[in-house]
Protein backbone atom coordinates (compact mmCIF):
# COMPACT_ATOMS: atom_id res chain seq x y z
CA UNK A 1 0.00 0.00 0.00
CA UNK A 2 2.98 2.31 0.44
CA UNK A 3 3.34 2.44 -3.35
CA UNK A 4 -0.22 3.78 -3.61
CA UNK A 5 0.03 6.26 -0.73
CA UNK A 6 3.46 7.55 -1.79
CA UNK A 7 2.15 8.25 -5.28
CA UNK A 8 -1.38 9.33 -4.32
CA UNK A 9 -1.13 12.75 -6.06
CA UNK A 10 -0.11 11.02 -9.30
CA UNK A 11 -3.00 8.57 -9.05
CA UNK A 12 -5.33 11.49 -8.30
CA UNK A 13 -4.16 13.36 -11.40
CA UNK A 14 -4.61 10.18 -13.43
CA UNK A 15 -8.18 9.84 -12.17
CA UNK A 16 -8.99 13.43 -13.11
CA UNK A 17 -7.48 12.98 -16.57
CA UNK A 18 -9.41 9.74 -17.10
CA UNK A 19 -12.58 11.41 -15.85
CA UNK A 20 -12.03 14.26 -18.33
CA UNK A 21 -11.61 11.77 -21.19
CA UNK A 22 -14.80 9.97 -20.15
CA UNK A 23 -16.85 13.16 -19.75
CA UNK A 24 -15.91 14.56 -23.15
CA UNK A 25 -16.17 11.17 -24.83
CA UNK A 26 -19.52 10.48 -23.14
CA UNK A 27 -20.94 13.88 -24.10
CA UNK A 28 -19.89 13.40 -27.72
CA UNK A 29 -21.27 9.87 -27.77
CA UNK A 30 -24.62 11.00 -26.35
CA UNK A 31 -25.05 13.78 -28.91
CA UNK A 32 -23.87 11.71 -31.88
CA UNK A 33 -25.70 8.60 -30.69
CA UNK A 34 -28.96 10.55 -30.38
CA UNK A 35 -28.58 11.85 -33.93
CA UNK A 36 -27.84 8.36 -35.20
CA UNK A 37 -30.89 7.00 -33.36
CA UNK A 38 -33.05 9.62 -35.07
CA UNK A 39 -31.51 8.64 -38.42
CA UNK A 40 -32.22 4.98 -37.70
CA UNK A 41 -35.95 5.51 -37.22
CA UNK A 42 -36.51 8.28 -39.76
CA UNK A 43 -38.49 7.44 -42.90
CA UNK A 44 -35.81 9.13 -45.06
CA UNK A 45 -33.93 6.19 -46.69
CA UNK A 46 -30.49 7.80 -46.93
CA UNK A 47 -30.51 8.89 -43.26
CA UNK A 48 -31.71 5.44 -42.26
CA UNK A 49 -28.80 3.87 -44.14
CA UNK A 50 -26.32 6.24 -42.48
CA UNK A 51 -27.53 5.34 -39.00
CA UNK A 52 -27.66 1.61 -39.72
CA UNK A 53 -24.29 1.61 -41.48
CA UNK A 54 -22.57 3.56 -38.70
CA UNK A 55 -23.82 1.14 -36.04
CA UNK A 56 -22.95 -1.94 -38.10
CA UNK A 57 -19.43 -0.65 -38.77
CA UNK A 58 -18.53 0.45 -35.25
CA UNK A 59 -19.98 -2.64 -33.59
CA UNK A 60 -17.77 -4.85 -35.74
CA UNK A 61 -14.52 -2.87 -35.56
CA UNK A 62 -12.25 -3.04 -32.47
CA UNK A 63 -11.91 0.21 -30.53
CA UNK A 64 -8.13 -0.01 -30.84
CA UNK A 65 -8.42 0.21 -34.64
CA UNK A 66 -10.64 3.31 -34.38
CA UNK A 67 -8.23 4.92 -31.92
CA UNK A 68 -5.17 4.29 -34.06
CA UNK A 69 -7.01 5.56 -37.15
CA UNK A 70 -7.83 8.84 -35.40
CA UNK A 71 -4.41 9.25 -33.79
CA UNK A 72 -2.17 8.19 -36.68
CA UNK A 73 -4.40 8.03 -39.75
CA UNK A 74 -6.03 11.47 -39.62
CA UNK A 75 -2.68 13.35 -39.41
CA UNK A 76 -1.67 11.60 -42.63
CA UNK A 77 -4.51 13.35 -44.46
CA UNK A 78 -3.80 16.73 -42.93
CA UNK A 79 -6.05 16.67 -39.85
CA UNK A 80 -4.11 18.12 -36.91
CA UNK A 81 -4.89 17.99 -33.21
CA UNK A 82 -3.73 16.75 -29.84
CA UNK A 83 -3.74 13.09 -28.90
CA UNK A 84 -6.25 13.96 -26.19
CA UNK A 85 -8.85 15.17 -28.68
CA UNK A 86 -8.07 12.39 -31.12
CA UNK A 87 -8.58 9.87 -28.33
CA UNK A 88 -11.78 11.36 -26.94
CA UNK A 89 -13.21 11.80 -30.45
CA UNK A 90 -12.49 8.16 -31.30
CA UNK A 91 -14.07 7.06 -28.03
CA UNK A 92 -17.16 9.18 -28.76
CA UNK A 93 -17.49 7.91 -32.34
CA UNK A 94 -17.17 4.31 -31.21
CA UNK A 95 -19.49 4.56 -28.19
CA UNK A 96 -22.10 6.51 -30.17
CA UNK A 97 -23.04 3.31 -32.00
CA UNK A 98 -24.00 1.65 -28.71
CA UNK A 99 -25.82 4.77 -27.49
CA UNK A 100 -27.76 4.73 -30.76
CA UNK A 101 -28.84 1.12 -30.25
CA UNK A 102 -29.86 1.82 -26.66
CA UNK A 103 -32.01 4.78 -27.71
CA UNK A 104 -33.43 2.93 -30.70
CA UNK A 105 -34.56 0.13 -28.41
CA UNK A 106 -36.10 2.79 -26.16
CA UNK A 107 -37.98 4.30 -29.10
CA UNK A 108 -39.25 0.86 -30.10
CA UNK A 109 -40.46 0.35 -26.52
CA UNK A 110 -42.85 3.30 -26.83
CA UNK A 111 -46.34 2.06 -27.80
CA UNK A 112 -46.81 2.60 -31.54
CA UNK A 113 -50.32 3.90 -30.87
CA UNK A 114 -48.85 7.15 -29.54
CA UNK A 115 -47.07 7.88 -32.82
CA UNK A 116 -50.18 6.92 -34.79
CA UNK A 117 -52.35 9.19 -32.65
CA UNK A 118 -49.94 12.09 -33.20
CA UNK A 119 -49.96 11.43 -36.94
CA UNK A 120 -53.77 11.35 -36.94
CA UNK A 121 -53.80 14.75 -35.26
CA UNK A 122 -51.53 16.14 -37.95
CA UNK A 123 -48.39 16.36 -35.80
CA UNK A 124 -45.21 16.23 -37.91
CA UNK A 125 -42.58 13.52 -37.61
CA UNK A 126 -40.00 15.84 -36.07
CA UNK A 127 -42.36 17.09 -33.38
CA UNK A 128 -43.60 13.57 -32.66
CA UNK A 129 -40.04 12.38 -32.28
CA UNK A 130 -38.80 15.23 -30.08
CA UNK A 131 -41.90 15.77 -27.94
CA UNK A 132 -43.37 12.28 -27.62
CA UNK A 133 -40.98 9.48 -28.55
CA UNK A 134 -37.51 10.63 -27.43
CA UNK A 135 -38.44 11.70 -23.87
CA UNK A 136 -39.96 8.28 -23.23
CA UNK A 137 -37.14 6.55 -25.11
CA UNK A 138 -34.51 8.11 -22.84
CA UNK A 139 -36.33 6.85 -19.76
CA UNK A 140 -36.64 3.34 -21.20
CA UNK A 141 -32.99 3.38 -22.30
CA UNK A 142 -31.50 4.22 -18.89
CA UNK A 143 -30.35 0.61 -18.08
CA UNK A 144 -28.58 0.00 -21.44
CA UNK A 145 -27.12 3.51 -21.34
CA UNK A 146 -25.71 2.72 -17.88
CA UNK A 147 -24.00 -0.40 -19.25
CA UNK A 148 -22.69 1.57 -22.22
CA UNK A 149 -21.29 4.31 -19.96
CA UNK A 150 -19.51 1.82 -17.71
CA UNK A 151 -18.07 0.04 -20.75
CA UNK A 152 -16.88 3.41 -22.11
CA UNK A 153 -15.09 4.24 -18.85
CA UNK A 154 -13.23 0.94 -19.02
CA UNK A 155 -12.54 1.43 -22.73
CA UNK A 156 -10.96 4.79 -21.93
CA UNK A 157 -7.90 2.88 -20.73
CA UNK A 158 -7.11 2.22 -24.40
CA UNK A 159 -6.96 5.97 -25.04
CA UNK A 160 -3.82 6.08 -22.91
CA UNK A 161 -2.20 3.57 -25.27
CA UNK A 162 -2.00 6.14 -28.09
CA UNK A 163 0.05 8.55 -26.01
CA UNK A 164 -2.55 10.84 -24.43
CA UNK A 165 -0.61 10.91 -21.18
CA UNK A 166 -1.66 11.65 -17.64
CA UNK A 167 -4.52 9.14 -17.40
CA UNK A 168 -4.60 6.09 -15.14
CA UNK A 169 -3.14 3.87 -17.86
CA UNK A 170 -0.19 6.24 -18.26
CA UNK A 171 0.28 6.42 -14.47
CA UNK A 172 0.63 2.64 -14.34
CA UNK A 173 3.13 2.71 -17.19
CA UNK A 174 5.13 5.50 -15.54
CA UNK A 175 5.31 3.87 -12.12
CA UNK A 176 5.89 0.28 -13.24
CA UNK A 177 7.97 0.64 -16.39
CA UNK A 178 9.81 3.92 -15.87
CA UNK A 179 10.29 4.00 -12.10
CA UNK A 180 10.49 0.23 -11.66
CA UNK A 181 7.91 -0.06 -8.88
CA UNK A 182 6.14 -3.34 -8.17
CA UNK A 183 3.46 -4.02 -10.75
CA UNK A 184 0.82 -5.49 -8.42
CA UNK A 185 0.41 -2.50 -6.07
CA UNK A 186 0.57 -0.12 -9.04
CA UNK A 187 -2.22 -2.01 -10.78
CA UNK A 188 -4.08 -2.08 -7.47
CA UNK A 189 -4.00 1.71 -7.39
CA UNK A 190 -5.26 1.85 -10.98
CA UNK A 191 -8.12 -0.53 -10.15
CA UNK A 192 -9.10 1.62 -7.16
CA UNK A 193 -9.05 4.69 -9.40
CA UNK A 194 -11.41 3.13 -11.93
CA UNK A 195 -13.69 1.89 -9.15
CA UNK A 196 -13.91 5.42 -7.75
CA UNK A 197 -15.10 6.60 -11.16
CA UNK A 198 -17.41 3.70 -12.03
CA UNK A 199 -19.12 3.30 -8.63
CA UNK A 200 -20.63 6.83 -8.53
CA UNK A 201 -21.58 6.50 -12.20
CA UNK A 202 -23.47 3.29 -11.47
CA UNK A 203 -25.16 4.91 -8.47
CA UNK A 204 -26.30 7.89 -10.56
CA UNK A 205 -27.76 5.65 -13.25
CA UNK A 206 -29.50 3.52 -10.62
CA UNK A 207 -31.08 6.65 -9.19
CA UNK A 208 -32.11 7.79 -12.68
CA UNK A 209 -33.60 4.37 -13.38
CA UNK A 210 -35.69 4.44 -10.20
CA UNK A 211 -36.98 7.92 -11.03
CA UNK A 212 -37.76 6.83 -14.58
CA UNK A 213 -39.78 3.88 -13.30
CA UNK A 214 -41.76 6.07 -10.89
CA UNK A 215 -42.84 8.45 -13.68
Amino acid sequence: MSVIFDNLPLFGEGMLRTLSICLWGGLGALVLGSLLAVCSVTPVPILNRIGTGWVATMRNVPLAVVLFFFAFGLPEIGVRGSYFWFGTSALAVYTAAFVCEALRSGINAVPIGQAEAARALGVGFGTTLSQILLPQAFRAAVPPLANTSIAMIKDSALVGAIGVGGDLFSVADTLAATRGLDVIPVLGGVVIGYLLIIAPTSALFSLAERKAVLR
